[in-house]
This record gives structure tokens, sequence and C-alpha cells, in this order.
């Protein structure tokens, strides 16, 4: 009975055509985004235009120099949770350098974004009495757990509608607890969400503002810190939270906010009390990288040129290209099977590795390329892409923007 309700859930997504295969991947060191395929025909040389280690910092030398140093020093892991055993002096001067990138006085260290989201949200839903939290409609998935593990009360707000959000904030009494959480960079379609505005709200109605910046921080504003430092209103956000394993390149994710808190999350937060640490040689790879990009705008900057090139390069060919106004670089194709197919014969043909995004990461009828171009992501590399599915649009019979 058991193995034919998995069958039949394994079926009935391959028959919607969404899914899943992990292609296995070696990156290349000092290649980047080269990496190596283990495909069905032997090793393949690919070209990664897909990954979240958004300016090359995984493989940046400060980043591996310090990872071998800490190795060397340290040992491999954390050797328990942060309260038994696990604080490890790398752990301690991490949450320094966050909490002095988002101009906080304190930080916490998670061992994922998604942990940090779920763990912190569902904590002060738990601990603020009849909360009420307000949650942008594209909010991620971890930011949707941690809400409903909160068991408070939800208010859902049209995506990036600020008309919408203060309807909704009217609606509430002024002296209960609030937490408006959204997002700044959104990961699918590149839009950025107004925050100054959201804030502005957030004090009018009295409001605590949690904001997501995981695909924001190290990309925007002159030391990395994100959207809110490029806008410089970072002051203005209660908690900000972040990731090390996009533009940082390494593992982990955080949050910062001020001392009481970060106080607060760490003594309550199930989700941080009871797993253990972030391996320290993690910690000090982070750490060398937020260092770095601190000091470093070279990076972003190439990074940026290389987005709005492949942004243009893609609407010359009539390309479906969503001009978004971050790095992200979405190409609609709306259709499950034809986003695979496209990206099998991207594999196949080019030897270009895109993974498909479809349903639940997007809705359906939405299927896309994410395209993540990256500072080693060249002219050349942007030439080969833009001509490879120039050519597999024209293969599939694929509309075209009329516009191009």
């Amino acid at each position: 009975m058991y193995q034919d309700i998995f069958s039949s859930a394994i079926a009935a997504v391959r028959e919607e055509g969404r899914y899943r295969e992990f292609a296995d991947l070696k990156r290349i060191t000092g290649r980047f985004p080269r990496a190596t395929w283990y495909g069905p025909n032997g090793l393949k040389e690919v070209t990664v235009w897909c990954s979240n280690d958004y300016l090359g910092m995984g493989q940046h030398k400060d980043v591996l120099g310090a990872m071998h140093t800490a190795l060397d020093e340290t040992g491999a892991g954390a050797g328990g949770t942060r309260n038994i055993a696990g604080t490890n002096h790398y752990h301690v001067e991490l949450e320094k350098e966050l909490a002095d990138l988002h101009g906080k006085e304190a930080g916490l260290l998670f061992n994922s974004g998604y942990m940090s989201n779920q763990a912190t949200l569902s904590t002060l839903a738990l601990l603020l009495p009849d909360c009420v939290v307000f949650s942008d409609a594209l909010n991620h998935s971890s930011m949707i757990e941690g809400i409903k593990a909160g068991r408070s009360d939800k208010v859902i707000w049209q995506h990036n509608d600020i008309v919408d959000l203060e309807e909704k904030l009217k609606k509430v009494d002024i002296n209960r607890p609030k937490i408006i959480a959204f997002e700044s960079v959104y990961s699918m379609d590149g839009d950025i969400a107004p925050i100054a505005e959201i804030c502005a709200l957030a004090r009018k109605y009295n409001a605590m503002t949690y904001l997501d910046e995981v695909h924001a921080v190290g990309m925007y504003g002159p030391r990395g810190g994100g959207i809110t430092d490029r806008d410089g209103v970072a002051d203005q956000v209660d908690i900000i939270e972040g990731t090390l394993a996009k533009a940082f390149g390494v593992m982990g994710g955080y949050i910062t906010a001020s001392a009481e808190i970060v106080d607060c999350i760490r003594s309550y937060a199930s989700g941080f009390i009871f797993s253990t640490s972030l391996a320290p040689v993690l910690a000090a790879g982070a750490l060398a990288s937020v260092r770095h990009l601190k000091a470093s705008g070279e990076e972003r900057r190439l990074q940026q040129l290389h987005a709005k090139l492949l942004k243009e390069k893609l609407a010359e060919r009539g390309l479906p290209v969503v001009h978004s106004v971050s790095h992200i670089v979405p190409v609609m194709v709306c259709d499950p099977v034809i986003c695979k197919s496209l990206t099998d014969e991207l594999m196949e043909k080019y030897d270009i590795y895109v993974q498909p995004i479809n349903y639940p990461t997007v809705p359906r009828g939405a299927e896309r390329l994410r395209l993540t171009p990256t500072p080693m992501h060249g002219p050349d590399e942007i030439d080969r892409i833009t001509s490879a599915l120039d050519e597999l649009w024209t293969a599939f019979g694929l509309k075209r923007d009329k516009a191009a």
C-alpha cells in the first residue's frame, strides 16, 4: 500500500513534466564557471549558467586560503551545538563582521538561510503576544514555513504593493504586535521591494520589519550589504536576514538586529538551539569573503556589466527575457515539458548547464530559464549562450518578443 502511494506521487510529478533531475557536477577550481559533468555518456566539461555563487567567491583565493588555514587549525566539524562546545572563535568573528556589514548591534549564525528564516520568524511570532504577520505574496518558502510554525495570524499582501499593504495594516489595532516580512531582491523575477516605503508604513502603523536580503547581500551597496546598503536604509529595518551561500560563496545563514532581538532568538529558537553549529572551516571562508567584498567593488561592477550585456543580447534575438532591475536574468518558456527539453539540449549539444525552473518554485505556466551571469561569464560566454538559445528557440518553434 505505502509503496503504491509513493509511486503514484512520483508518477504525478513526472506526468506534469516537472520531475526534477540533479546534474552530477564537480566544479573545477580556478576555472569557474566550468564544471565536469558526470553524465550518462561519461565525463564532459560544461559551463554553469545557473549558480547562485553570483560573484564566484566560492573559488576566490582569499576564501580558499582562509578555509585551508582553519582546517589545519581547528579540524573538520564544530563539535556540537553553540551551547555545547560548538562555539568557535570564527563564529564569533563572523557574527561581528555581519553585524557591522548591516550596521546592527549583533548577528547570529544559522546553518542555512532557510533555517534562519524559519527559526527567526517562528520565534518572533511565538514571543509577541497576539502577533499578526504581514507577508508579501511572493515570499520564500522558508519565510512562509516560519510564519506557519509561529501559529500567529497571517495577512498576505499583494507583491510589492504599498497601497494594498497599507489598506491591510489599517484594519489591525495600532497597538497589536505586527511584523511586516518581505524580501529585497525576489529571485525568480528579479524585482526589488520598495524598502523605504515599507519601513515608513511600519513606523506609521507600529509594526516591526523583517527583511530577507539573501539574493542581495554581497551584490549591492558600497560594502555589499544589500539593497538596504545601496539605498542607505538599513537603519530603518529591524531585522535583516541573509545568506553566506550565494554571493559570499560558502554556506550558512544569519540574522542581524539589535542585541536584544538577537539574544531572544538565540535563547528561544529551537532551530538554533538544537542544531550543531556551522563548521569552523565554513565560518572562516565566509568571514574572508565578507571582508573581501566589503573592500572590493570590482566583482559587483563586472557582474552588473555582464547581466546588462546578457539581457541586451537576448533581447536583440527576440528571446523573451525579463528586463529585471537586478542581476537575475529570467527567460520565459511557460511550459514545463519544453523547459526541461530545452535545458537537456543545452547540456547535450552546447555544453551549457541551466536548470529548468518550474512549479512549485514558480507558478504553473510561468516556467523559465533563470540565468545568473557572474564576473567570470564574459562577452564570449554571453555570445555562446545567446546563440545557443536563439537556435533552440527556432528548433522548438517558440514565440519571440515582437518588440525585438
